[in-house]
């Protein structure tokens, strides 16, 4: 094992003879460098026909020879060394291409608004292809064929009902407040503050119980259920179901949808209840109405046909946010920063579509006379 060579005039020829393991003689490579530094050859050919075994500190030595060679410009010969040496020689050299996207300047305006169209067929195309799974998936459960274990149904039971009744009654409660503080600024001028109670109870059981039940749950649970997706789209847990060929949307869908399904409406009447009795601590303790007074003109105003309306709102949006909720959870992308991105994206989503899905159902109660 030795690193000899010889120094021409213009040509330094590197002999590479016997096993090269391990090799650590400083000084000999100190020395073969310190030549071609100081009498700047300019060819460097390499002979390793008498080379025997070798291994990565061989691989360090020509790096660094031939990394000198290319900072002097001098011509670096492998031509005799072995296959394998070379090719990784070349490997440590390559320059990796860098994968760069332009924006073609020659797109017209037409091009664009036919991207953006076509996009947006894909997502609406996506939405409804989902839609139409979790509504196959409810057919399934309600002949007793859909793959749902009856716990996942009572923890998502527990977590959309009992453990949301805290947050529904407080902001319910100061809605109603805040409802009666605003009625009566303007009802004060014409001495008929007494109808605080009226705009209160109508208020809350026709719209507003629902909404504030809506949004709240939007907010927590909705996020839950896409955060909670979302992870398992990153660990893989989806693609193992699907490997075991066990329906995604019977088994993380289906109860969740059930569970809003069945706790919204329920919470939406402790909404309406929260709500009066925040409307009874304005009109009973700041406007000086009588609890009787108060309570009657409460019950005169409600309307079951109001309660029912409100009720059905309740559940619009129970399906409106679990299906926002797990459509972005099963859609999330495979990091962190993703989930986080669908959470987002669900309460949002969810927000939107139950502004959009009250005007919907304003207009048919404005055309059918409820």
């Amino acid at each position: 094992m030795s690193l000899d060579y010889i120094l021409t005039q213009k040509r330094l020829t590197l002999l590479l003879k016997g096993d090269f393991l391990s090799y650590d003689d400083i000084q000999a490579k100190n020395k073969l460098f310190q030549e071609i530094k100081k009498h700047h050859p300019t060819r460097i050919d390499i002979k390793a026909q008498d080379l025997g075994k070798w291994d990565s500190s061989l691989v360090i030595i020509l790096f660094e020879l031939q990394k000198l060679a290319l900072k002097k410009d001098i011509s670096f010969q492998t031509d005799t060394l072995p296959q394998g040496l070379k090719k990784l020689l070349e490997l440590a050299f390559a320059v990796h291409p860098k994968t760069t996207t332009q924006n073609d300047p020659h797109i017209t305006f037409l091009e664009k608004i036919g991207s953006l169209a076509y996009d947006f067929y894909n997502i609406c195309k996506r939405g409804l292809n989902f839609i139409h799974k979790a509504l196959k998936s409810i057919k399934r459960f309600i002949v007793g064929t859909a793959i749902m274990r009856r716990i996942d149904l009572w923890f998502a039971l527990e977590d959309a009902g009992p453990k949301a009744i805290g947050i529904v009654s407080l902001i319910s409660f100061m809605v109603g407040l805040i409802l009666a503080f605003v009625g009566a600024i303007q009802l004060k001028s014409f001495g008929a503050q007494i109808y605080v109670a009226s705009l209160v109870s109508i208020g809350m059981t026709r719209i507003m119980g629902a909404i504030m039940t809506g949004i709240i749950m939007a907010g927590r649970t909705g996020a839950s259920y896409a955060a909670t997706i979302g992870t398992m789209q990153v660990n893989e847990e989806l693609d193992a179901l699907k490997t075991m060929g066990v329906s995604r949307t019977d088994f993380l869908v289906l109860p969740r949808i059930l569970a809003l399904t069945l706790t919204m409406p329920l919470l939406t009447m402790l909404s309406d209840f929260m709500g009066i009795l925040g409307g009874a601590t304005v009109g009973v303790f700041m406007l000086d109405i009588s609890p009787q007074e108060y309570w009657k003109y409460s019950v005169d105003a409600f309307n079951l046909t109001n309660f029912f309306v409100g009720l059905f709102h309740g559940l619009v949006f129970g399906w409106v946010i679990a299906l926002c909720g797990c459509y972005y959870g099963i859609h999330a992308g495979r990091n962190a920063d993703s989930v986080g991105i669908a959470t987002t994206k669900a309460v949002v989503s969810a927000i939107v579509w139950m502004i959009v899905m009250t005007g919907i159902i304003t207009w048919i109660c404005e055309v059918i006379g409820i």
